[in-house]
């Protein structure tokens, strides 16, 4: 039987002929991002000569763990390639991001490379967004008032929490999950949520794939731009 797992760890696979030596390459968070960090450090490990970008702590402590060279956007100012997953994709390539709390980074580090790689399970391709809730990064002297704007809205805001606390994410934000199903236009909706005063970043992640990685199966499906690739 074929796991939804073993759909990770293919689409995570295939990512791999896209990074090539001497690359700096932004490692994203979830999952899935996991297992292609996970094969990459085999490949370090083999000679390959790269360096990565941590989207979260989280990947951070696992890529130095497996010995692979970390450095700061600060240092490089931009990326040659970005992998990481997502929480829901359409088929405009539109995404859902941040289930892991990892949004602000993840976003960041997408827009400054040149190459951005999308891998996902099968489960994550969806006709419309908002299946999974829509995760907003907040500050934590505004997330109150921000939580009456987002029920305003009537997109019945939620504040994630951890062990009964607020969830803190690794800029020190909290995250304010939201429904957005009733929505079609998802660049006015962001548009939107950003004018709040208080929101840093969503996980509409709009335009951020040149290609897109589908474990089906025992197989993957491959989506996008193969020329801006290389």
């Amino acid at each position: 039987m074929v796991t939804t797992d073993t759909e990770k760890q293919n689409a995570a696979r295939t990512s791999l002929a896209y990074i090539k030596e001497g690359m700096v390459v932004g490692l994203g968070s979830g999952s899935t991002s996991e297992h292609m960090v996970n094969f990459l450090g085999e490949r370090v490990q083999q000679g390959l000569r790269i360096s990565g970008v941590p989207s979260s702590e989280k990947i951070a402590s696992l890529a130095h763990s497996l010995g692979i060279p970390l450095t700061t956007l600060e240092k490089v100012q931009e990326l040659d390639i970005y992998i990481d997953g997502a929480d829901e994709v359409d088929e405009g390539r539109n995404m859902i991001k941040g289930g892991g709390g990892a949004l602000l980074r993840e976003k960041i580090l997408a827009y400054n490379a040149k190459k951005k790689i999308i891998i996902v399970d099968s489960s994550k391709q969806v006709k419309k967004l908002g299946g999974f809730k829509l995760p907003i990064e907040v500050i934590p002297f505004a997330h109150k008032v921000v939580m009456a704007q987002l029920h305003q809205m009537n997109l019945n805001p939620v504040l994630r929490e951890k062990e009964n606390s607020p969830y803190t994410t690794d800029e020190g934000n909290h995250i304010i999950d939201v429904d957005i199903m009733a929505f079609e236009n998802y660049s006015d909706l962001n548009e939107l949520l950003l004018s709040i005063p208080g929101v840093v970043e969503t996980g509409l992640f709009l335009g951020y794939v040149d290609l897109l990685i589908v474990g089906i199966k025992n197989e993957t499906k491959i989506y996008g731009n193969h020329t801006k690739m290389g």
